[in-house]
């Protein structure tokens, strides 16, 4: 279904103080029926499918860090069916006082282990998908003098949605080791990881913390090397 359709068939679709990506990806997943920024245990809920019914189904859209929304998954899975849905930006296009140039920064799906750090057994809960969205992407900015020096002085006002490359949907921890090469040595450190998923060590090392905390790998030396891993039978 495309967007277009969904507005067609629900024109209150309402956007809160949310950015252009938030508000484009709420109108790509919202489906006829739907009900939006839906109260529920004080929070606000972005899409509410099947609203009381035997399949409801909640959609948070989350474009920003995953631990700003810890209580809020924390009190919502307890009883109700989750998609959270996480856009990454393969291609960035900067656009300043009028002037668009690419971004030298680009994300790719091994970017998700930026955000599950801060909760790295989140796909463990039985009541939580994960939507991985690939997307190219707009970024407006504009001088700020009060930003400091190192970001160039200028602040991100808007991000908007240019088109949709892939989406990637992880039901649980098994979905989400299927990213992870199929040969992998029987011992290996997170150099040997960062070879094998052709990544930077430090996206191996986010790979290793959360795949540790839920039980895929197991640490079984430390080294000069550094901590050694195997994974779990």
């Amino acid at each position: 279904m495309s967007a277009d359709e969904g507005l067609d068939a629900e024109p209150h679709i309402g956007t809160l103080n949310e950015g252009s990506l938030h508000a484009a990806l709420k109108e790509h997943y919202a489906q006829p029926g739907d009900d939006f920024e839906v109260p529920l245990d004080g929070f606000v809920i972005d899409i509410m499918r099947d609203r009381s019914g035997p399949a409801e189904l909640l959609i948070e859209i989350q474009t920003s860090s995953f631990a700003s929304m810890g209580s809020k998954l924390d009190r919502v899975l307890e009883s109700h069916r989750v998609l959270l849905v996480h856009p990454i930006a393969v291609i960035t296009v900067l656009e300043r006082d009028g002037k668009r140039r690419k971004s030298p920064k680009r994300g790719s799906l091994l970017s998700i282990f930026d955000e599950l750090v801060s909760m790295p057994t989140l796909l463990d809960h039985p009541n939580l998908t994960l939507d991985v969205v690939l997307v190219n992407a707009t970024k407006r900015q504009e001088h700020d003098a009060k930003v400091r020096r190192g970001r160039g002085g200028w602040r991100t006002v808007d991000r908007r949605l240019d088109d949709i490359v892939e989406t990637r949907r992880f039901g649980g921890v098994d979905d989400l080791a299927s990213l992870l090469p199929a040969k992998l040595p029987a011992q290996f450190t997170t150099k040997d990881l960062a070879d094998a998923m052709a990544c930077r060590r430090d996206v191996a090392q986010q790979i290793a913390y959360c795949f540790r905390a839920a039980a895929i790998f197991d640490q079984i030396d430390r080294t000069r090397a550094g901590i050694i891993y195997r994974r779990t039978d």
